[in-house]
């Protein structure tokens, strides 16, 4: 044991920047310097790789703590949490903290350290703990404040990440961060309307676009109670304000006007209105949902033109197979190329992805309000292209 001592003292010293002092025997008192950062690196990882946590231990608690060599400690617990040794970097940070030779303006910042270990390990609530002590801190009070919003979104604690995140707003212009409020109310709004209490989720899908004007969830959420309200022609209205808050969510828009049309209204009247919106905006969705609306007030044919000569311009894998299926209806039965248009089409579009990050690239079927893969919200975006939008 004295032996691995030996060698832990010597690599602090050279970790540290100071001489390597005797090596070998008595006589010998030639002093050598660091060669490289790399090499320091190196030397340490296959110290703390090869003996025990005992060693390891032994090692960080003999090792002076000031101001010199917080950084050291600092770095070598960021080594082994960027390892996926988080247990080995815990215990780093936990004596750094105990050490009342630490100096205080470190404090803090070992503390952060700490938490993102425990972060890392799934220890959520003393990672919790130690991120509110530091929510008033200059320094790293933003820090713990992101951190603690990003732990209640993974444990849907919506209530908890909203009071934080109000923190953070409060004179805070960035709208980053207004879009995070406004998002996580519209988290409340849901459960509000779950258990049925409407004028909750009024007042919070209000509130979310008050943080957010251009928060499309809450206008959707709107829409919702207008339908539970029995409130149709409204509710219409509602989807199509998303034009102008993000036009890239017009085809969700449009899906939920078509759908309520359908149920509730009369499809036919949208024409102008949606002829409007695709001279503007161009999508694959509201392309279709204006052939349905034109078929029904002027005619199959007229539709079958307008979507041919449409696909001319964008073409795309959707609008294609509703042509074949116009054509087919109008003809009176379906030929078998027109079959095998069909068939073929529906191959390449089964199991696409349909919508994708524009932030980190993450894509699936389904609509996420936050990316599951970078955390960020409303940057799932409906694909565009000839087999999507």
């Amino acid at each position: 044991m004295d032996i691995v001592l030996q060698w832990l003292l010597l690599t602090v010293a050279v970790a540290a920047g100071w001489f390597v002092g005797r090596m070998g025997n008595s006589r010998d008192r030639s002093k050598t310097p660091i060669s490289d950062e790399e090499s320091v690196k190196d030397r340490l990882q296959f110290l703390f790789t090869n003996y025990s946590d005992q060693a390891v231990e032994n090692f960080v608690q003999s090792l002076a703590v000031n101001k010199e060599t917080v950084g050291l400690h600092l770095s070598i617990g960021a080594h082994f949490r960027h390892k996926g040794e988080t247990d080995r970097a815990i215990l780093i940070h936990q004596n750094l903290l105990a050490r009342p030779e630490l100096p205080p303006r470190y404090s803090q910042q070992v503390t952060y350290e700490l938490a993102i270990d425990y972060l890392n390990a799934g220890l959520l609530d003393r990672a919790e703990a130690l991120l509110h002590q530091l929510m008033g801190d200059r320094e790293y009070g933003r820090k713990a404040s992101l951190q603690l919003i990003e732990l209640y979104q993974q444990e849907k604690e919506w209530g908890k990440a909203g009071q934080v995140a109000r923190t953070l707003t409060t004179g805070d212009n960035d709208p980053g961060m207004h879009k995070m409020l406004a998002y996580i109310t519209c988290e409340l709004a849901e459960d509000a309307l779950k258990h049925d209490d409407r004028w909750m989720a009024q007042k919070q899908t209000r509130e979310a676009l008050e943080y957010d004007a251009s928060c499309v969830r809450a206008t959707f959420i709107m829409m919702k109670l207008l339908v539970r309200q029995g409130s149709y022609k409204d509710a219409a209205n509602q989807s199509l304000k998303v034009f102008d808050q993000n036009p890239e969510f017009g085809s969700e828009a449009v899906d939920r006007l078509m759908k309520l049309e359908r149920e509730h209204g009369d499809v036919g009247r949208l024409s102008k209105k949606l002829g409007k919106f695709y001279e503007s905006w161009p999508s694959t969705s509201l392309l279709l949902a204006l052939v349905e609306s034109v078929e029904r007030t002027s005619g199959r044919m007229a539709a079958i033109e307008l979507l041919r000569r449409e696909l001319e311009v964008r073409p795309s894998v959707r609008g294609l197979l509703r042509l074949v299926e116009l054509a087919g209806y109008e003809k009176g039965m379906t030929t078998d190329e027109g079959r095998l248009v069909s068939r073929i089409g529906h191959l390449i579009l089964a199991n696409r992805p349909v919508y994708r990050c524009v932030n980190c690239g993450f894509s699936g079927q389904q609509l996420h309000w936050l990316c599951p893969s970078c955390k960020q919200w409303e940057t799932v975006r409906p694909i565009q292209g000839v087999e999507a939008e």
